[in-house]
């Protein structure tokens, strides 16, 4: 998110975290000092991540030391050793949009210090956050760790893709915005009402 009233109306609504971009070339991308002001806004309990795509160390380093966020996540070619050298949990992120979806005893084998995976719409090598869905039947099955859904969310879609593929939660960006990072308030509200209406039919019991 790129606008304080955004960040606190997330909070308002109960989100669980909120991503501030770093990957270079990102029309959402941010500056460290930017995010760590626009983290002020942050209600109590959600959790500021870090989104970066084949960022230096010392970049990482760098905005880490400035925003201080709770979970960091990696949309590039970024491998366990790099995303685990930061000292703080992690989520990586796993382009579904290629011809093969990854099993999940490829995922741990490749990302074992992995907190948790976002399965995004993007075809490998390409940017995140570019509205691309993915066939939710190809979530891969028997994931032990939490896993996001990501990938061409909107409120018209995202009650039956929860259905679908049964994620741990999901992440949503094009598909609650205006432009490029300036969130739509009516968007965002009617997102999250179709999220809570998604967990409760999960919840509910069987008849």
């Amino acid at each position: 998110m790129v606008r304080p009233g955004d960040v606190r109306l997330a909070g308002e609504l109960g989100v669980d975290a909120v991503g501030f971009v770093f990957a270079p070339g990102s029309p959402r991308r941010l500056q460290p000092e930017e995010a760590a002001r626009l983290r002020a806004a942050l209600a109590p309990l959600v959790d500021a991540v870090a989104l970066f795509m084949d960022n230096s160390a010392a970049e990482v380093r760098a905005t880490i030391r400035q925003l201080r966020p709770t979970l960091l996540q990696f949309h590039g070619g970024e491998d366990d050793a790099f995303c685990r050298r930061f000292g703080l949990p992690y989520l990586k992120a796993i382009p579904m949009g290629g011809a093969r979806a990854p099993s999940a005893a490829a995922l741990r084998a490749r990302y074992p210090g992995a907190a948790g995976f976002v399965l995004d719409g993007h075809a490998p090598g390409a940017a995140g956050g570019s509205g691309d869905a993915f066939d939710w039947r190809r979530w891969p099955r028997g994931l032990s760790r939490p896993a996001l859904l990501a990938g061409g969310l909107n409120a018209d879609n995202v009650y039956a893709a929860i259905a679908a593929a049964q994620p741990w939660g999901v992440d949503v960006s094009s598909g609650i915005e205006r432009a490029p990072g300036v969130k739509d308030a009516a968007r965002m509200r009617r997102f999250v009402a179709e999220v809570r209406r998604a967990d409760c039919r999960r919840q509910a019991p069987a008849p």
